[in-house]
């Protein structure tokens, strides 16, 4: 569970899980003062993050020679009914072809990936 919270800034907001901390902002252009993540970002870290530690676990599991990873993933916001995700991964690491499109696989079925794909509501 994520605890939000108002700080004094405009808009600026801290949250927690109850045992770490951080800060999330808007842009100058929209009334913040950009000292934090925007929301929009915290969404792409927890789906950059989340296929991150995807692969490494895949890969400690399968004995996958994975040295690195590194995912960038960016919102799509262009269409109104869509949000699309565009990600990007940079593997390092001896390799194989099979490797990497294991490694592919597993990022498309990470937990957030699975959790975004499904039929969201929201509850009070």
């Amino acid at each position: 569970m994520i605890k939000a919270t108002s700080e004094r800034a405009s808009y600026q907001t801290s949250f927690t899980n109850g045992q770490d901390v951080s800060m999330a902002d808007t842009t100058s252009d929209k009334g913040g003062s950009g000292a934090g993540f925007s929301p929009d970002e915290l969404l792409e870290a927890a789906l950059a993050s989340s296929m991150n530690m995807t692969l490494r676990m895949f890969a400690e599991k399968h004995s996958i020679p994975l040295t690195s990873v590194s995912t960038t993933v960016k919102l799509d916001q262009n269409y109104p009914d869509e949000a699309i995700f565009n990600y990007a991964l940079e593997l390092t690491g001896s390799l194989s072809a099979s490797d990497r499109q294991l490694l592919a696989e597993a990022a498309r079925s990470c937990p957030v990936v699975q959790t975004l794909s499904k039929k969201l509501s929201f509850q009070d």
